[in-house]
């Protein structure tokens, strides 16, 4: 296995073999993955703030629980003040950036809203919060003006590089595009963002060939941040019904951790979050994928009374501590496996930086 680890560049036929690692191999690829990063981006690791800003959306995704035909929530977008607050009270505690998260809207009002926010929270603070949009698809000349107004990075998951795959998780609409999903990825590092998209793991009808095909194509992409984690069904979604040919939790689980390693091993230099839901299926799940090669964390910093209703997918965590009781928690258990928050630190990607120079 080392001999292949040690390659400059993994080949598919490699990636899809150490997809299949278990046991002390497995591990063994999340301490060479943890040694990359170590090595290039340091034991730092960066927070964003997350502020899921609206669970309305004009999409479908058969995998999602906020999707548009989901008569089962109670949908709510926060208030500018609400935001604003949020911003301030991250930044007070540190938080070098915040993530504006939300369900996809176009409308004229909505990037009116995100562009106020995005001004106002570069004011209140300086210009020293870092701010990451999760918006999904736009016009190119909407991801310029908020680039414009300040801006840094871009999240645009494209949930599966597999277009066979793509198809079977959205309707047969224009909404629901493979290639418009990919040409937002390009209009956004066109407009001059950091980057970064990510892929659901564990899907039905999804092959670890795929998820290979997933890893080079982020590499291909050349990403300067990736946000990927297990795919968890969600009740009121019409995939739900597939539940019965899905792998176990723990297996999805493991699966993103060697997808998160690998990651690494390809992009030494690259953001990666340990995302929220492998701590749906693990408690320490977060710091497992710190320790497989992961460096950005995102907690969730929306106000508590609508946490609840974005739900992505069923089994959420929600904590009933306070956020700075859950900052200073998260803070206790990241020097037990020897890393610490960088706080007041923006954290941009390396990668972005290399290529702006």
């Amino acid at each position: 296995m080392f001999e292949t680890l040690q390659k400059n560049i993994l080949s598919k036929e490699d990636i899809v073999t150490l997809l299949s690692l278990v046991g002390e191999e497995q591990q063994q690829l999340f301490e060479h993955a943890e040694k990359i990063k170590l090595h290039h981006v340091g034991n730092n690791v960066w927070l964003r703030g997350l502020i899921e800003l609206s669970n309305i959306c004009g999409k479908d995704c058969y995998y999602c629980g906020i999707r548009r035909s989901n008569s089962h929530i109670r949908r709510y977008i926060l208030s500018h003040d609400d935001v604003m607050q949020a911003v301030k009270e991250a930044y007070e505690k540190g938080y070098g950036s915040v993530a504006v998260q939300s369900g996809e809207i176009t409308s004229n009002d909505f990037i009116h809203k995100i562009n106020k926010i995005v001004v106002d929270s570069k004011r209140m603070t300086h210009g020293e919060i870092g701010i990451t949009l999760s918006c999904g698809e736009q016009t190119e000349e909407t991801y310029r003006r908020w680039f414009e107004s300040g801006a840094d990075r871009y999240l645009l998951r494209i949930e599966t590089s597999s277009e066979e795959l793509y198809r079977r998780l959205h309707p047969n609409n224009e909404k629901h595009n493979y290639s418009k999903r990919v040409h937002a990825l390009e209009a956004l590092r066109k407009t001059g963002y950091q980057v970064g998209t990510g892929v659901m793991i564990g899907l039905p009808f999804q092959t670890n060939e795929m998820l290979a095909d997933d890893l080079l194509f982020m590499k291909q992409s050349d990403i300067d941040m990736c946000g990927m984690g297990p795919y968890i069904e969600q009740a009121s979604t019409p995939l739900y019904a597939l539940r019965g040919q899905l792998s176990s939790l723990m297996e999805r689980f493991c699966l993103s951790l060697k997808m998160v390693a690998l990651l690494r091993i390809l992009m030494p230099d690259i953001n990666i979050a340990a995302t929220t839901a492998l701590q749906a299926i693990q408690r320490d799940g977060r710091e497992q994928a710190i320790r497989a090669g992961a460096n950005v964390l995102m907690p969730n910093i929306t106000p508590k009374q609508y946490r609840g209703d974005y739900l992505l997918y069923d089994n959420k965590p929600v904590s009933v501590n306070s956020d700075g009781d859950e900052l200073l928690l998260l803070e206790q258990r990241l020097k037990t496996i020897d890393h610490k928050i960088g706080y007041f630190l923006q954290g941009n990607s390396l990668h972005y930086r290399n290529l702006s120079k």
